[in-house]
């Protein structure tokens, strides 16, 4: 257990560069189990999800190999069950990409109900009726999911929300499947585009990644292929955040800034300055921020992801900002942290009013989830005096290095290691 210190009310400057996209990474490695051969991934984030995903592929028996801290060598051939481990899988949300891929190369596969972090009732009923529709017998048994087919069939599937989960899932089921699949109002995400490119790559036939509408036409086999993951747009927006807030200058390297327009477009309108170059954004940060309203709506619109870091923003806004979060309705429990340091926010349902104060104060707080800590090391960096902020845990599943990131930023910042008693323990 670790936690980091915090004294604030320093302006970040200087340039930080922006490691591979976690949700692409989570959707990709799981997609390698389906080519005859060895895959090679580039820019991959060295976080705790893709370490437990990593131990879960090498206890299947498949041969993992670091070339370098941001580089894999995946070889599947040499794995010998279907069945995930239960105790890594229950421990990320994106085990249940396997689903997809075993039951295409395998036709059989037992995974357990994934975890992650905790923001609300996250259903799977779309990539079992997804998967149902392509032929496969699912069922859950012991709290696990176990799924079946002698072959799949192409067909046509509306997802009845959209769902980037079901839709990456789909999409690795049916590329094995006889016959074409499309998928309507599937989910538009950079890192469903992302996925169908490394599948394009092994010999898949994907098109339409991108839009509402994904067509499959199913092959016999994949091979291996090198694969370079995209780059973190909300890593990016955390750091964007972090340079506005406290009136820093940073310059944000390696990212796509299309994929940030929805971010780029709100801090400009709360007076941010963003100037774009190529692969980098420069975000200045002269003045208190102006409060803006906010709503999340799945790609192309604000993410879901980058809510709670801008909910910290908002907290020293001039005037009012109302965030409404419409993809997951327990997003708002880092509001209760953030009250902690001073903040004046109101949460209603799915609505937070955020009326803006002129500075947070440090205190002691804790993470409850990934993006809760982004937020809450935000508003550490934003605060006067010391912030003492625990949970890191959930904060080092989705960012890497991110207090040496902070701290060549010029943020005040030392992580320390806990050591729990035994009374504390209890």
């Amino acid at each position: 257990m670790s936690k980091l210190i915090i004294r604030g009310g320093k302006p970040l400057f200087g340039n930080v560069r922006v490691g591979g996209r976690k949700n692409s990474a989570l959707a990709v490695i799981p997609a390698t189990l389906m080519g005859d051969g060895p895959s090679i991934l580039e820019n991959i984030p060295d976080i705790a999800d893709v370490n437990i995903y990593l131990n879960i592929l090498r206890d299947m028996g498949v041969k993992v190999d670091r070339l370098d801290s941001n580089t894999l060598s995946i070889n599947p051939d040499s794995m010998h069950t279907e069945v995930v481990p239960e105790d890594r899988a229950k421990k990320i949300r994106a085990s249940y990409y396997l689903l997809g891929a075993l039951l295409a190369k395998k036709g059989r596969v037992e995974v357990a109900l994934p975890g992650g972090c905790d923001i609300g009732l996250r259903p799977i009923d779309q990539h079992i009726k997804g998967l149902k529709a392509l032929g496969a017998k699912v069922e859950v048994e012991h709290g696990a999911i176990v799924a079946s087919a002698d072959k799949l069939i192409g067909t046509n599937i509306y997802l009845d929300v959209v769902s980037v989960g079901a839709t990456a899932n789909i999409i690795l089921a049916a590329v094995f499947a006889e016959g074409t699949t499309v998928i309507e109002n599937a989910a538009k995400e950079p890192h469903i585009v992302d996925l169908a490119n490394y599948l394009n790559a092994m010999g898949a036939r994907v098109v339409g990644a991108g839009t509402d509408v994904i067509k499959i036409k199913g092959v016999e086999e994949l091979h291996g292929a090198t694969h370079a993951i995209i780059p973190d747009e909300i890593e990016a927006a955390t750091f964007m955040m972090a340079a506005a807030a406290t009136r820093g200058d940073v310059t944000i390297e390696n990212i796509i800034p299309k994929h940030l327009d929805p971010i780029t477009a709100k801090l400009r309108e709360a007076g941010v300055e963003i100037e774009e170059n190529g692969d980098k954004l420069r975000v200045i940060g002269k003045r208190r921020p102006s409060a803006v309203n906010v709503k999340t709506i799945p790609y192309p619109g604000f993410p879901t992801d980058a809510q709670q870091p801008m909910t910290a923003f908002l907290s020293i806004s001039q005037g009012t900002s109302i965030v409404s979060e419409t993809v997951w309705e327990g997003r708002f429990k880092h509001v209760d942290e953030l009250q902690r340091m001073g903040t004046k926010i109101k949460v209603e349902g799915r609505t937070a009013i955020i009326e803006g104060v002129g500075e947070l104060t440090g205190a002691p707080v804790r993470a409850t989830d990934l993006r809760a800590g982004a937020a809450l090391l935000i508003a550490g960096l934003i605060a006067k005096g010391e912030t003492e902020l625990s949970g890191v845990e959930h904060i080092e599943r989705g960012y890497e290095n991110v207090a040496a990131k902070f701290k060549d930023l010029g943020g005040d910042i030392t992580k320390e290691t806990v050591v729990e008693t035994e009374e504390v323990a209890k």
